[in-house]
């Protein structure tokens, strides 16, 4: 996806969002902290972005990537804009007909009429290969 003339490219992002450069070959990745950092435009690099937390608001995060030639004059900017979804799996833990968030018999699991905890049916079989 980078510009015709492109040998080089930097990342910017926002707080919020965590961005690593992979390189092929190397099994470590390279995390992106601060603007100014530029790295070759290398066949096989891979940018990888992550949020650790749910976003406030609709495209409240931003991953901007610019693209340089040689002797380092820009040619040009590619962005996205992220949105941060918490997912969470509420269950009825104690059984008592309420779904709450925080139970505390959320994390085990006990058989029996005094028992507490969730099953959870999963669906591995290859209907559809």
């Amino acid at each position: 996806a980078a510009p015709a003339g492109a040998v080089a490219f930097g990342v910017k992002h926002t707080e919020g969002v965590s961005v690593d450069v992979l390189f092929r070959g190397r099994a470590e990745p390279e995390a992106v902290s601060g603007a100014g950092t530029r790295w070759p435009l290398d066949e096989g690099t891979v940018l990888r972005f992550s949020m650790s937390r749910a976003s406030s608001e609709v495209n409240d995060n931003k991953v901007t990537v610019s693209f340089y030639a040689d002797g380092g004059k820009p040619i040009n900017q590619a962005g996205v804009f992220l949105t941060g979804v918490g997912i969470s799996l509420d269950v009825d833990a104690d059984q008592d007909g309420v779904v709450e968030k925080n139970s505390p018999n959320k994390a085990s699991w006990a058989w029996g009429p005094e028992g507490h905890g969730a099953i959870l049916l999963v669906s591995c079989d290859k209907e559809f290969p």
